[in-house]
């Protein structure tokens, strides 16, 4: 049986928590939030200060200036996209427009999925993920649990996170596309959240939606140009039931200024090249960290590691989250999310610099 759905705001990057109880904004490193740490384009800072005088007037609701970057970011139409307040506020949406009634969800996964299909009244069927395959999901299997579930007991949608939060491992094309085709012939939604994809983007599947009505992609801009204070995200539609997730869209979602750092990101692709470069480098040297001071970690295709920590005593999983936290270091700990159990964390992808830091700490720990 599932247990309790996960519990509001369980996720990473409450760093004013730490600022709440006397930390300086400049001492606390913030591990627990999968974000660029290169910080937004150069760019969008500086569209932004030029921005700020238009806040007097109401945000363009239907977002027609980013909705055209986007598409032609992803050479695509723009009837097709809606942005929204983070791709959270998509989700949400979506179940609450296409009101399925079994949700298949993998786990562990990103904990909104089921929360979203909770609390509209969805009955939620997790799909387990092993622990010993680093949490890969097999789509020949998947595809069997959908047949056996069709059409005594009929799932209606499917949620996928690829690559996977917390796990970072990636799902190829052609895996998904497989598992996109079964859902077309027996009409089952796939909504497929490609958060983390802009990290290995020839994997995304955003050009497949237009051939399949039953296939909606999720697109997130806060992680890649490290927008999260502004909360934007998109989804890809097909035309047959965008008219759908419209009717109920509250408007003015998306603020002007959030527009505006959208469309800027979207034309600096000289940083794109660049945190592509950087990640690669400090992903290395993460994995580098990991293996002297010879702990377990899930291989990532994302800008993040999930990880196990295995010290002493029956607590070691609190005394770890608990000593980073007292030393100014936030690490997102996994332990409430379906499917892992306590010892298992996620951190972030920063620079070098503050990576070395982290692991200076955690073997002070150990």
């Amino acid at each position: 049986m599932p247990k309790d759905r996960p519990s509001l705001y369980t996720h990473g990057g409450d760093i004013y928590s730490l600022l709440m109880e006397g930390f300086k904004y400049e001492d606390i490193i913030d591990f627990s939030a999968s974000i660029n740490p290169l910080g937004p384009p150069p760019f969008v800072l500086e569209a932004l200060r030029g921005a700020v005088k238009d806040i007097k007037h109401y945000p363009d609701p239907h977002a027609r200036l980013l909705r055209k970057a986007i598409a032609e970011e992803h050479n695509i139409e723009p009837d097709t996209i809606i942005p929204g307040n983070g791709s959270t506020e998509l989700i949400y949406l979506i179940v609450r427009a296409l009101r399925p009634e079994k949700v298949l969800i993998p786990a562990p996964t990103f904990s909104e999925y089921e929360r979203a299909s909770s609390v509209s009244g969805a009955e939620v069927i997790t799909y387990d993920l092993k622990e010993e395959n680093y949490f890969d999901l097999d789509p020949d299997d998947l595809i069997s649990s959908l047949i056996t579930h069709h059409p005594s007991r009929p799932i209606d949608m499917l949620f996928l996170c690829n690559p996977n939060n917390p796990t970072g491992r990636l799902l190829k094309k052609e895996g998904i596309l497989k598992i996109a085709d079964l859902c077309h012939d027996l009409k089952i939604y796939l909504v497929v959240d490609e958060a983390f994809i802009d990290f290995i983007p020839e994997e995304s599947i955003i050009e497949n939606v237009k051939d399949n009505p039953y296939l909606i992609v999720l697109r997130s801009m806060t992680k890649f140009y490290s927008l999260a204070g502004l909360r934007l995200g998109y989804g890809i539609f097909h035309p047959v039931i965008i008219e759908k997730i419209r009717a109920i869209k509250e408007p003015w979602t998306v603020n002007s200024i959030a527009q505006i750092a959208g469309i800027t990101s979207l034309r600096d692709k000289e940083f794109k090249k660049m945190t592509l470069l950087r990640m690669r480098q400090w992903k290395k040297h993460m994995e580098g960290l990991f293996k002297r001071a010879q702990i377990y970690f899930i291989p990532s295709s994302a800008n993040f590691y999930l990880f196990r920590f295995s010290g002493k005593g029956n607590s070691a999983g609190d005394s770890l989250y608990e000593a980073m936290r007292r030393r100014g270091i936030l690490i997102r700990d996994c332990s409430e999310l379906r499917g892992l159990k306590k010892g298992w964390f996620r951190i972030a992808v920063r620079s070098e610099e503050e990576n070395e830091r982290l692991f200076r700490e955690i073997r002070d720990v150990l």
